[in-house]
């Protein structure tokens, strides 16, 4: 979930997190001194990607498209918050939203921080 200051449409906002991210990913995979038993196939993964893309020249790590969605009401934000919290649970990589070291839910339900600042809503 993302706001923006008034002129700042949040599709800017996306594109240079996208590309920001991208590069800072792809180059700590390629990064031959870290041990990376995947490097290979990932780097194959992401250069079959942005091959069947006609706008990239290499890799292409993250999806084009994106479907931004309002948030209208505390109960839907409540909702897609739930929602963004559970994903690591449905994967199976945590038993408890919290326990994931990269979400926001250790902000929202165990009163601890996140690694990143967030503004709670």
């Amino acid at each position: 979930m993302i706001s923006t200051k008034f002129g700042v449409h949040p599709s800017d906002i996306l594109r240079d997190f996208k590309k920001f991210t991208s590069k800072q990913i792809i180059t700590a995979i390629e990064d031959k001194e870290q041990p990376e038993s995947r490097r290979g196939w990932l780097l194959w993964l992401f250069r079959q990607a942005g091959q069947a893309n006609a706008k990239n020249t290499n890799y292409q790590f993250w999806q084009q498209e994106n479907h931004p969605i309002e948030l209208i009401s505390n109960k839907f934000i409540d909702q897609k918050l739930q929602y963004i919290h559970e994903n690591p649970v449905k994967a199976g990589l945590v038993d408890e939203p919290w326990e994931y070291r990269f979400s926001s839910a250790r902000d929202y339900m165990n009163n601890q921080k996140g690694l990143l600042e967030v503004e709670l809503l």
